[in-house]
């Protein structure tokens, strides 16, 4: 038998890097007595240029951190697709002890790989967790 010429071989066309869009959500997350702030990117593409705005006064770690004055919600330059920064807000005892703000609007605006302008506002209610029963886990703040 000869040896036939193979074809050349096509180039396999690539998806691109990111496909969909960005996505950011801000979400309060209670974990056995604890309550944490995720700013998390749940689409498909890069979200550039994340501001996040709280429509209220919100203290944390036994109040002694002004949470809306905190650099991750002022600006995150990159989030990549389904990343999420977590942050530590307070204990939901002293939490609620101090008579921190339940029911808060929460807005992010972003951009996309276009430089698109994008935002939304969600709504929460930390009051549904205020009387959630726990065990009292044995952790040191840093």
């Amino acid at each position: 038998m000869a040896n036939r010429p193979t074809k050349p071989k096509r180039p396999v066309p690539r998806k691109p890097a990111t496909t969909g869009a960005p996505n950011v959500i801000v979400d309060f997350i209670f974990d056995g007595g604890e309550l944490f702030i995720a700013v998390e990117n749940i689409g498909d593409a890069p979200a550039l240029k994340v501001k996040t705005t709280f429509s209220e006064p919100i203290r944390g770690v036994m109040g002694t951190v002004n949470i809306n004055s905190m650099a991750l919600f002022k600006n995150i330059e990159f989030l990549a697709p389904h990343k999420s920064i977590t942050t530590f807000l307070d204990t939901s005892a002293a939490y609620f002890a101090r008579s921190e703000p339940c029911k808060i609007a929460v807005r992010i605006a972003y951009r996309d790989g276009a430089n698109k302008p994008l935002q939304t506002t969600l709504h929460h209610d930390l009051g549904i967790y205020a009387d959630i029963g726990y065990l009292h886990r044995d952790r040191k703040l840093t």
